[in-house]
């Protein structure tokens, strides 16, 4: 019997959630990071999209979750839970994160969307107690993403540097 693989989509400023033998993919991470939240032996995964560290940056009163370190991670989590998988069990992957432009002015902080996106996503993952398994996170370079949650395995396609898997 052969088993039918569906790659469910992810967006920008985007999350959903799969159960095995289904995938999960998100591409065009620039400085934007993608979160997977998984129970692998639930076999499900939850990924996000995440462009922004702060929902404070929001300019309109229309919030979407999903666009922000500090709503989507939680949201995403509630998300994984409410598929069946564990709280107690669950594990994060991130990549994206990337710095795409240099910036030569002094006040180049507030341009570091990056490395302030893979930070604030971290912090969130602390404050839920879900641990970090593996990252590849940094550098200059677009990246797309595909999780497995029956294998947990995350691959990770980089701009000129061929597939890894985390």
């Amino acid at each position: 019997m052969n088993e039918v693989i569906n790659v469910v989509k992810v967006g920008i400023a985007d999350m959903n959630v799969v159960k095995a033998p289904n995938v999960i993919r998100t591409s065009g991470l620039g400085s934007c990071v993608g979160v997977v939240v998984y129970d692998q032996v639930r076999e499900v995964a939850g990924l996000a999209h995440i462009m922004l560290p702060d929902s404070k940056l929001a300019k309109s009163s229309e919030l979407n979750i999903a666009k922000y370190a500090d709503t989507a991670v939680e949201a995403l989590v509630e998300l994984v839970v409410k598929e069946g998988g564990r709280k107690s069990a669950l594990k994060a992957k991130l990549a994206g994160g990337a710095q795409m432009f240099q910036f030569s002015t002094a006040n180049s902080d507030i341009m570091r969307i990056g490395p302030r996106n893979v930070e604030a996503v971290k912090q969130q993952l602390r404050r839920l107690n879900i641990p970090i398994i593996a990252e590849e996170t940094g550098g200059r370079k677009g990246r797309t993403i595909e999780f497995n949650p029956r294998t947990g395995m995350l691959s990770i396609r980089t701009v000129n540097q061929g597939v890894q898997e985390i």
